[in-house]
């Protein structure tokens, strides 16, 4: 399958650039991927939505399955003590106290030895990768002093992602963070936090939360840390030949209950973005009777073709050009009545990416 056969043309109007005025004041399209049939709606009607026709199985209203990670500052700007200029690096997780795998621009230029200076006088330099660890993509960076997430939230910068054109801003450390994010649960996979947001999950405000609970729609929570498993562009010309970063989840046992339980009552299970579906396809592996409480990996790539063994139904937001998750959500939905209710999206104005609209697969 040609990775071609994913990318569409954007009007770069429809490109988000802010949050809505009102977190959870998005439009949503609801697709009906049995019979192709889609409505309008908005992202606050969920409660009544997940509560109608192809949503409540025989065992009542639908579990949803949303990722609790939360977005660090992660990233950083240096100064390059031999040229000047300034340098970006986006840190992707911590290797230890002091060493960063990261994402660099012009990633030939950042050998080993090559030093940066960052705020607060703070010095680092690049090393090769340590045993076993790719350097293929990325740069290690080990600092002259440890840095943790405290230090982070002073000097580094909210990763908004490359389409957002322009530098990260005072409210996007509200809303570019889901409102349930919880560091006490990331701090469960060891020193970690995720390096963009689980974007699906920026519609949810306390009073979405209620209503769903007031309608009796439950929720449960996973963690995966998004990392460059997630982000990165597929570059293969068959999207087969794609290799997956891995990216490290957690499910607790309350969590892996109460879905086992909803499966086995014949509730349907609802992922909140596809950081959720990926860590819980990935947790059920060849099993069908449910997911087991624990920590993994997963560089699991879901493409049309793919059988989903515990997810019914995605919430999920409108994804870039040729990327995995757009893949995802044609897996879920078919690639042409997936390009074709983007096409329409178009036409109707949607807005695109990460601070845009929602859509919701069944």
């Amino acid at each position: 399958m040609k990775t071609s056969g994913f990318f569409f043309d954007i009007p770069g109007e429809l490109i988000a650039q802010y949050p809505p005025a009102e977190r959870g004041k998005s439009r949503l399209m609801v697709l009906d991927t049995a019979g192709g049939k889609r409505e309008h709606r908005m992202v606050e009607e969920l409660p009544l939505i997940l509560s109608g026709p192809g949503f409540r199985g025989p065992g009542g209203p639908p579990l949803l399955v949303f990722n609790n990670s939360r977005v660090r500052k992660a990233r950083l700007l240096g100064i390059s003590l031999a040229a000047g200029g300034t340098v970006e690096f986006l840190l992707l997780n911590r290797i230890d106290s002091r060493t960063w795998r990261t994402m660099t621009g012009r990633t030939k230029r950042r050998r080993p030895g090559s030093r940066y200076r960052f705020p607060d006088g703070r010095e680092g330099e690049i090393v090769p990768p340590p045993p076993g660890m790719s350097g293929e993509g990325f740069r290690y960076l080990r600092f002259d002093s440890p840095i943790d997430d405290s230090w982070l939230d002073i000097h580094g910068h909210i990763p908004l992602p490359p389409y957002i054109n322009r530098n990260d801003e005072g409210l996007d450390a509200e809303r570019y963070q889901t409102v349930y994010s919880d560091r006490n649960a990331a701090e469960t996979l060891g020193p970690g936090a995720s390096a963009a947001a689980p974007t699906a999950g920026l519609h949810f405000t306390e009073q979405l939360l209620a209503a769903l609970d007031t309608a009796g729609i439950g929720r449960v929570f996973v963690t995966l840390h998004v990392g460059p498993g997630t982000f990165l562009p597929v570059r293969t010309e068959h999207i087969e030949d794609h290799v997956m970063h891995e990216e490290v989840y957690s499910i607790n046992g309350e969590t892996a209950r109460r879905i086992n339980a909803a499966r086995a009552e014949g509730r349907k299970i609802v992922a909140v973005g596809t950081t959720s579906v990926r860590t819980l396809e990935s947790a059920a592996g060849a099993g069908e009777t449910g997911v087991p409480a624990g920590e993994g990996s997963t560089s699991v790539f879901i493409y049309p073709g793919y059988r989903f063994r515990m997810v019914d139904a995605l919430f999920t937001n409108f994804h870039t050009p040729g990327s995995t998750l757009l893949m995802l959500a044609a897996a879920f939905a078919g690639r042409e009545l997936i390009l074709d209710s983007y096409a329409e999206a178009i036409r109707k104005g949607y807005r695109f990416f990460s601070y845009g609209d929602a859509m919701l697969l069944f």
